[in-house]
């Protein structure tokens, strides 16, 4: 792990996940991804592909510059710009864009990396 590693993933909202998330937050517009599902990307990123199983989440911080459209693709990503290895921490910027490449939301996220494999001691 390294600054400048990316990771990315591509997901489509279908109409049944906007469904479920309105059954659990209430009812909302259904014809454009809630915000907080576009930061759920992000949170998969993080847990699961870099830095991976273990990282804690200490802040986010996320500009939503556009709406995205239930069952577009998006594609969301993250970059490492800052590690700290004295404080087990890293920085990411954060960016989701949707199908025609234009960027829906963008930030930054601070992570605690000391409980990742293979990370250095």
């Amino acid at each position: 792990m390294k600054t400048g590693d990316t990771a990315e993933l591509h997901r489509a909202f279908s109409e049944a996940d906007i469904s479920a998330y309105n059954a659990l937050c209430g009812s909302l517009d259904s014809e454009f991804v809630p915000e907080p599902l576009i930061g759920a990307l992000w949170s998969c990123l993080l847990g699961v592909h870099l830095p991976g199983v273990g990282t804690m989440y200490l802040k986010q911080e996320t500009e939503h510059l556009a709406e995205a459209r239930v069952g577009e693709t998006l594609t969301a990503s993250v970059e490492i710009t800052r590690i700290r290895p004295d404080k087990k921490l890293a920085d990411l910027e954060t960016r989701c864009t949707n199908s025609s490449g234009e960027v829906i939301a963008q930030g930054r996220a601070l992570v605690y990396i000391g409980f990742v494999a293979g990370w250095p001691e």
